[in-house]
């Protein structure tokens, strides 16, 4: 979880910073974490959308420049023709539903997050893909 930490201060979000690891047999495979897509200027106080529309955490996902860091992780693996399938992502927070579908289409496993985030929809997804979810404790 110390690199997932260590990824989490690229972050460029001004409203949360979150890093992921992906491990395959004890070793990272990709890292990520939030923020515009390359190319887009970074968001500042007067460019968030979320912060403009005072959207709540955890509400209007699509009302965001950025992407969260599991996506980077697995646009990081598609980019370079890395398999995630049977990984485990180590993450600082609890990924958002939208998150969830990804991390399990992408055949991820297990998460291990530290920070455990209120999103009923992706804690029955979880469930039912039969992922493992591991609260990290220090």
């Amino acid at each position: 979880m110390r690199i997932a930490d260590d990824v989490s201060t690229r972050a460029t979000c001004i409203r949360r910073r979150v890093g992921a690891i992906i491990v395959k047999d004890r070793r990272i495979l990709t890292t990520g974490y939030n923020g515009v897509p390359t190319g887009i200027a970074h968001c500042t106080p007067e460019t968030c959308l979320r912060t403009i529309y005072n959207v709540p955490s955890g509400e209007r996902h699509e009302l965001c420049r950025g992407l969260h860091a599991e996506q980077n992780a697995i646009i990081q693996a598609a980019y370079h023709g890395v398999s995630v399938k049977g990984g485990v992502i180590y993450i600082t927070n609890q990924p958002c539903s939208i998150c969830t579908k990804m991390l399990i289409n992408s055949g991820i496993r297990t998460f291990i997050i530290r920070d455990p985030y209120n999103d009923a929809l992706a804690e029955e997804m979880i469930r039912e893909a039969g992922v493992e979810m591991i609260i990290f404790k220090a």
